[in-house]
């Protein structure tokens, strides 16, 4: 069952970036740029079909793609070409690609939403509404049917999904709770998930009081809370790298995460709860694309809008047009320390892989 999960995984990935560039491609048809190639997949090209003035291609390499488009990297004389276009049409094309990522992300999460069916009663505190068979949690010194919290961590809680992202991870925790109009604090109460019979899974082992089954509307406000927390979750990740308390070796590369995709899908205990798990795994890692590609790094698109923002800035104050070239340079070098990187990521995964 694994070697199908690596499969979807890889596939997923495929997809994300077709989607990617589909955003861009649609974009840019829809403004009047001439696209000259949109290729799902990188390396030799495996099918080719020219349409009008657009080549259309699926190329070896299952993760990857491009939408090439007339004078995207330079000056053209076509009228057509990305670089005489006007700056909202270029702000839309280079946006576009994250859009669709952070679009599809949420049509994911909101299509197993709606397979789940029932929401949490956002509009009341988190109140324990009881535990799983076995679960180690429940007694006099610890959590209780009843108890509602009120802070963790010293955060003072007020909707059921605060609590949820507050307790995404196993970990020693602190907790202000109200039992039977008392105030009750509990510190240093470690907390690890583990399989519940019944469950695809693995839980902490207790379920909040008020589920309801959820109409369209209150589906829909989960999905954007779920999309929302995955958001949170890349700024996060992204905070721990600038403060140093991750470093390059904490990254996860391509080969890692299908790894991981596929490992944590062939532990539920049915075909449906795999695919459910692969499935949020691809709605996060789109989220997290749309994040990553609108930073303002060279090579990626939000480096291209910062650099392309402050060029437009400094000509219209100099009144003097920039040397197109100095941009590509800049974009040229963030491409190569950018590749390197990948490169470092990927072979430090496959030793990952091989030594663990």
């Amino acid at each position: 069952m694994i070697v199908l999960y690596v499969i979807l995984a890889i596939l997923i990935f495929g997809v994300l970036i077709a989607v990617h560039e589909l955003g861009h491609f649609t974009a840019a048809k829809l403004c009047g740029v001439r696209v000259e190639e949109y290729a799902i997949g990188m390396g030799p090209a495996l099918w080719k079909r020219k349409k009008g003035e657009t080549l259309y291609s699926l190329r070896a390499i299952p993760i990857g793609g491009y939408c090439a488009m007339t004078g995207e990297d330079g000056e053209s004389d076509d009228p057509r070409a990305f670089s005489n276009q006007k700056l909202w049409k270029k702000l839309i094309i280079l946006a576009a690609g994250s859009f669709n990522n952070f679009l599809l992300g949420f049509l994911i999460v909101l299509i197993l939403q709606f397979a789940t069916g029932t929401v949490p009663n956002t509009r009341e505190l988190p109140v324990i509404g009881e535990f799983m068979a076995g679960c180690p949690y429940e007694s006099a010194e610890g959590l209780q049917v009843g108890d509602c919290i009120l802070a963790i961590n010293g955060q003072e809680i007020e909707t059921y999904p605060e609590a949820r992202e507050l307790l995404g991870e196993e970990g020693s925790y602190d907790f202000v709770l109200e039992r039977d109009g008392r105030r009750v604090e509990l510190h240093d109460f470690v907390m690890e998930r583990r399989m519940y019979e019944g469950y695809d899974t693995p839980l902490f082992g207790f379920k909040f009081a008020g589920y309801v089954e959820g109409n369209f509307g209150e589906n829909l406000a989960e999905a954007w809370d779920t999309t929302k927390y995955y958001t949170g979750l890349v700024w996060e990740s992204l905070g721990m790298l600038v403060h140093g308390e991750a470093g390059v070796n904490d990254l996860a590369g391509p080969v890692q995460i299908v790894d991981i995709m596929a490992e944590e899908s062939a532990k539920q205990t049915t075909t449906a709860g795999g695919l459910a798990m692969i499935f949020n795994f691809g709605a996060f890692i789109a989220v997290n694309l749309a994040v990553m590609n609108m930073l303002p790094i060279p090579a990626l698109d939000g480096g291209r809008i910062f650099l392309l923002l402050v060029r437009t800035a400094i000509e219209a104050v100099t009144r003097r047009k920039l040397n197109p070239r100095i941009e590509i340079y800049i974009h040229g070098a963030g491409l190569v320390l950018l590749l390197a990187l990948m490169a470092y990521v990927m072979f430090h995964d496959i030793f990952t892989l091989v030594t663990r």
